[in-house]
């Protein structure tokens, strides 16, 4: 028999904790609450959930300073934030901080159940390669790194592979944001058009040597985005 996938909720304000603990132990999962922080660290670290939910604004630490506690010690953890901020630089932030994903409050718990079940999916899809290059930088699809000569390898989140992955199999063809979104994300995940758009940022500063300048993940305007080798 498969056992339950932990899901850990840092989440102080004890109603939503409650709520969200209720409603994903009747979907199957196991859940770990935390209230600080600080308590979210020391849980991850000993339970190991397959998935986080982390809220941005906690009592201790905030949720920015969680995520780079959490990636230091496990580049690969799925982390989805939890915050009641909307505009687009709180979002790049959190996606800088480490965050695969995140979810504005007030959310659907069932759009939040979807998006940890799109996860789930993509996770245990098999890989077909291992890794891959684009222009001097390679990309280890299991590792989670792009690296390069010189320098240290740097961590790449579980969406951030996925996008990657996807432009390297269409290299050199344009692929819609559409497209992008259903089979990164997932019809049930409910992402928009932004989301790519920050991840899209992320990986370009990660992979330009110029990200203003981009030389390798190409805008094509009015459609999606297209990767050049």
């Amino acid at each position: 028999m498969e056992s339950k996938k932990t899901i850990l909720v840092i989440e102080d304000e004890p109603h939503i904790a409650l709520g969200l603990k209720d409603a994903l132990e009747f979907e199957g999962f196991r859940v770990v609450a935390a209230a600080t922080g600080k308590e979210g660290v020391v849980a991850a670290r000993s339970e190991r959930p397959h998935v986080v939910l982390l809220d941005l604004m906690l009592p201790d630490i905030n949720g920015y300073q969680v995520c780079e506690e959490l990636r230091r010690f496990d580049a690969f953890m799925p982390i989805i934030m939890l915050t009641a901020r909307s505009q687009e630089a709180d979002k790049i932030r959190g996606l800088d901080a480490g965050a695969d994903d995140y979810v504005t409050k007030p959310f659907s718990v069932g759009e939040l159940i979807a998006r940890i079940r799109a996860l789930f999916r993509r996770i245990s899809r098999p890989i077909e390669a291992l890794e891959f290059q684009v222009g001097a930088a390679t990309v280890n699809v299991t590792a989670h790194t792009l690296s390069r000569d010189g320098v240290e390898p740097e961590s790449l989140s579980f969406y951030e592979v996925e996008l990657l992955r996807l432009l390297h199999e269409r290299a050199g063809q344009p692929v819609s944001r559409e497209d992008i979104l259903n089979k990164v994300w997932g019809l049930d995940a409910n992402p928009t058009n932004r989301t790519i758009d920050n991840y899209i940022v992320k990986l370009r500063r990660k992979l330009e040597a110029t990200p203003e300048k981009p030389e390798h993940i190409l805008t094509v305007y009015g459609f999606g985005y297209k990767l050049v080798l």
